[in-house]
């Protein structure tokens, strides 16, 4: 019977595995990380679809690191001149020209580092993306589904996949088709890759939070904005970072 107890249960070995199997790949994560913000760069941060969930957990939150950007295919039209109707395209991720647009609109510097999520890792503005990226000489980190990328077919034209191009690839551990709960007749419920995604974006965090501490340096980390004096002291530090950052409600 499919039932929430079921899914718990699934889920916690799951997590066990990756906080052990991905250790190494965290550190060598949060040590581009950690290099590029130290030497004043920002920490971009892209996925698409469920994806954006990864990038959202990364960027301008309570606890998580100030100098990252959270990049969106929403950009297209809140921070450039698409019209509103390109975002009812559901394909519209597998479109390699919509990176251009995206990297543009991130105006990146040299020291900005990259991490881009992806189950699949086959789609076109993911992979597209990616490419520009190390074009740019930006250190690239992917998070992906080692097993489902494997599985699939390459949808961008050099047919490569996100996984091919980085520096660092983070296993999310999510089965093919990133659902863990097999249905009677076929088919799976109840998908695992947020709730990993979730949890490697704050083993990244705490990892470049301990780097800046070992180099005798204070984070620059949000407080809640909802406690006394959280206001005050993300301006501060937001500050630091004028025209880079971006922030909508």
């Amino acid at each position: 019977m499919i039932s929430a107890q079921r899914y718990a249960d699934a889920v916690r070995p799951v997590l066990d595995r990756l906080v052990d199997s991905q250790a190494v790949a965290v550190d060598r994560a949060a040590d581009l990380i950690a290099s590029g913000l130290r030497a004043g760069g920002v920490l971009q941060a892209f996925g698409a679809g469920h994806s954006e969930a990864f990038a959202a957990e990364l960027v301008a939150r309570a606890g998580g690191l100030v100098p990252a950007n959270r990049l969106s295919l929403h950009d297209l039209v809140l921070h450039g001149d698409a019209p509103r109707d390109v975002l009812a395209d559901p394909k519209l991720e597998r479109d390699p020209a919509v990176a251009h647009q995206l990297y543009a609109l991130a105006a990146p510097q040299p020291e900005d580092v990259f991490v881009v999520a992806s189950q699949s890792g086959i789609n076109g503005s993911v992979v597209e993306l990616a490419t520009l990226v190390k074009r740019g000489g930006h250190p690239l980190i992917a998070v992906t589904s080692v097993e489902h990328t494997a599985r699939v077919a390459p949808r961008h034209p050099s047919g490569h996949r996100l996984a091919d191009l980085a520096d660092v690839v983070l296993d999310n551990g999510a089965p093919y088709g990133d659902a863990l709960l097999p249905l009677e007749g076929g088919g799976a419920v109840c998908a695992v890759s947020s709730v990993t995604a979730a949890l490697l974006a704050q083993l990244l965090t705490a990892e470049v939070v301990r780097r800046f501490h070992q180099a005798g340096e204070v984070p620059p980390v949000y407080l809640s904005a909802n406690v006394p004096g959280g206001d005050e002291h993300n301006l501060a530090l937001e500050s630091r970072y004028a025209g880079r950052l971006r922030r909508t409600a």
